[in-house]
Parts: structure tokens; C-alpha cells; sequence
């Protein structure tokens, strides 16, 4: 569960003042149960929940809890009872569970390769790749559902085809898809070995010194912000091994053109190592690439920026070349994506804007 799905549920209305003493209210429905374990320590409930949904944030569970929505052992409780081991707790919604039923639905695909075992698509920035929460329709698996409902092997439904890798929902690029369990597994293990070649290319803030170079470093959530990614040293224990290398593609003086190569595939692990490391994708909100982070106090810099901004409104970021072994064959097979145009537009507006400023400017 994560912020949007409770903002779906209107539980953002702080008139709300439900709880054990309120009267008879709404039918309620129960969305999540958890029974906690016998070796429990006491825990306030709102951060017991928060380990438990690691998607949602305290804030929004601590007014799930004021609205009379978390329940323990069939009674809504405040956000500060503390679960005892054997205590149920669940959350009551008032209205039923979302039906998360994947349909089939008439979206144009961009299809650069396809065979009876598998898709490789090249998704556009602003489609989410599968149903979730607040994104139940218009998913890149609706529309493959779509184009594969005359086949009988497939169903959208089955965890056993479908998706093989996935990429955020701004970001540009290739995925693959199998369209049999049989190549899912074989893809997937792939996958898990890092015995596939991706690269993305990346417009991240400031000019690096080094023309390449390697980031070590676990990614897990943010404890300050559970809808972020965070890097832990690689001995912390804490999050999941993460390796990225980058190199320098072309430099912009306040921003640099990168090649970002993957080993491992982890949740924003280029958006995150790039922040960790001091350049933050350009236009990347949640990781402080929407910022003016280098450059000139002008008007005009200020404006040319925002027009920047304005041309491509999300983190510049585009999984550019897939590459794996056919899962029937063998065969290597290698895709190449081109840029987008709205990324291919940005990059533009900044060779012009370089070919027009001296290079002392850029000597900060």
C-alpha cells in the first residue's frame, strides 16, 4: 500500500473525527490484516503498520487511524496503542477493496520485436508499466493485454507471464515481456545472474571531473520518506547490493550527458546513486533534480532552466539498450531505443545554449 492508494480512499479528510466511542458508522471493509507475532516488543500501531506497508508513510497511517480506519482485535484504536503479541490489526476501509482484476485495454504499443515467446516494448514517459495503486487502467499491461487477447497462453492475470523487469513510470525505454511461463523463468533467471546488458542514458546536474566511474552502495527505502530510495554502504546490511557505472556521453557546463550501465536492477537505483554521488537527474523531483543546482544567479539563466524544465517535465532518464539470450534459442538478442523526443529537444536547447556562452562561464 502506498500515499496514493490512501489519498484514493479519502483518507485525507482531517474533519474526520471517527473512534471507539463514535456512533454506528459507514459499513466498513477490511483491506489488510496482519496478526502480530508472538515475540513482539510493544510497538505503537502506526509504526508497526509503517515496517509492515512499507509502501505507505507514518503520516498517512497515523490519519487512517484518527478517521477510525485501523482497527485492533475488532476495535478502531489511536495511532498510539501499542500492539501486544497475538493482537490482530487491520485496516478497515469504507469502501470495498479495489478489484485488481488486470483487463484488456485498446492502447497503442510501440512493439520493436516480437516472436511466440516474447515482446520487447519501448514504453513511453507517463505510462506505469502494471495496475497499482492510484494506476488501475492505462498500464503498459493492459495494453499488452490488449494485443495479446487472441492468445490462448497468455492471460494478464498469471504471475507466470507477463513482465519480466520493469522501469519507473517517467522513464522512457525497453522492456521485455514473456508471453509463456517457460520464457519468464528463463529471462527472469537471466535477470538474477546479471546476464543481461542494459544501459541508460541520463541527464544529470553538474560536470563530472572523471570522464567514468563505478557506484557501490545498498539501495533501500528512505526512513524519511518511504516513497524514496536511499543508499547504505555496501557492509551496512542494510538495503540491497546495488552497483551502477556510468560514463560521460556529452557535457553541458551545468550539466552533464551520462551512460549509466547497470549490474544489479534495484527500485530508482540510477536516480538514487546519482544523488548519492552529488548529481541528481535533471528535472528528478523526488531526488532534488527539479533545483537549480549549478549555474548562474541570472534572470535569464533562471528562465531558460524553467523552460527546460517545461520541455521535459520529468527526470531525464531513458533505458536505451537491452540486450539477452533468446529463451528458446540461445540467441543474443540486442535493441537499441531511440531518444524520445522530448529528451532529444532538451538536449538540444542546451548545445545551443552552450554554443552561445563563453567558456569562462562555466569555470566555477
Amino acid at each position: 500500500m502506498n500515499d496514493e492508494y490512501l489519498d484514493e480512499l479519502n483518507l485525507v479528510g482531517d474533519e474526520q473525527d471517527a473512534g471507539a466511542d463514535e456512533i454506528e458508522g459507514p459499513e466498513l471493509y477490511e483491506h489488510f490484516r496482519f496478526v502480530v507475532d508472538p515475540g513482539q516488543a510493544a510497538l505503537r500501531v502506526d509504526k508497526y503498520m509503517q515496517e509492515k506497508m512499507q509502501h505507505s508513510s507514518r503520516n498517512r497511517i497515523q490519519k487512517a487511524a484518527d478517521a477510525g480506519f485501523v482497527h485492533v482485535n475488532d476495535r478502531p484504536v489511536k495511532s498510539n496503542y501499542k500492539v501486544r503479541p497475538g493482537d490482530v490489526v487491520t485496516l478497515m476501509l469504507d469502501r470495498p477493496r479495489h478489484d485488481s482484476t488486470i483487463e484488456a485495454e485498446d492502447i497503442p504499443l510501440n512493439i520493436v520485436y516480437e516472436d511466440n515467446d516474447l515482446m520487447v516494448v519501448n514504453k513511453p514517459a507517463g505510462m506505469v508499466v502494471h495496475p497499482g495503486a492510484g494506476n488501475f487502467h492505462g498500464t503498459l499491461i493492459n495494453a499488452v493485454a490488449w494485443h495479446l487477447k487472441d492468445d490462448p497462453r497468455f492471460d494478464a492475470n498469471d504471475p507466470e507471464v507477463g513482465l519480466v523487469h520493469r522501469i519507473d513510470k517517467d522513464t522512457s525505454g525497453l522492456l521485455v515481456v514473456a508471453k509463456t511461463p517457460e520464457a519468464k523463468s528463463r529471462l527472469g533467471l537471466q535477470f538474477f545472474n546479471h546476464d543481461t546488458h542494459r544501459s541508460y542514458l541520463a541527464l544529470v546536474w553538474c560536470n563530472f571531473t572523471e570522464e567514468e566511474g563505478r557506484i557501490e552502495g545498498n539501495i533501500g527505502r528512505d526512513p524519511r520518506d518511504r516513497l524514496r530510495m536511499m543508499v547504505f554502504p555496501p557492509d551496512s546490511e542494510i538495503g540491497k547490493p546495488a552497483v551502477t557505472h556510468w560514463r560521460v556521453v556529452e557535457r553541458f557546463g551545468y550539466t552533464t550527458l551520462v551512460e549509466c550501465r547497470l549490474e544489479t536492477g534495484r527500485t530508482h537505483q540510477i536516480r538514487a546513486h546519482m544523488r548519492h554521488i552529488g548529481h541528481p537527474l535533471f528535472c528528478d523531483e523526488r531526488y532534488g533534480g527539479t533545483e537549480i543546482l549549478r549555474g548562474q544567479r541570472s534572470s535569464s539563466y533562471k528562465a531558460f532552466i524553467q523552460n527546460c524544465f517545461n520541455i521535459c517535465p520529468r527526470q531525464v532518464l531513458h533505458a536505451q539498450t537491452l540486450g539477452f539470450r533468446h529463451p528458446s534459442t540461445g540467441e543474443q538478442m540486442d535493441f537499441t531505443s531511440p531518444l524520445p523526443d522530448d529528451m532529444q529537444q532538451l538536449l538540444d536547447k542546451w548545445r545551443a545554449y552552450i554554443h552561445g556562452t563563453t567558456a569562462d562561464t562555466f569555470a566555477e
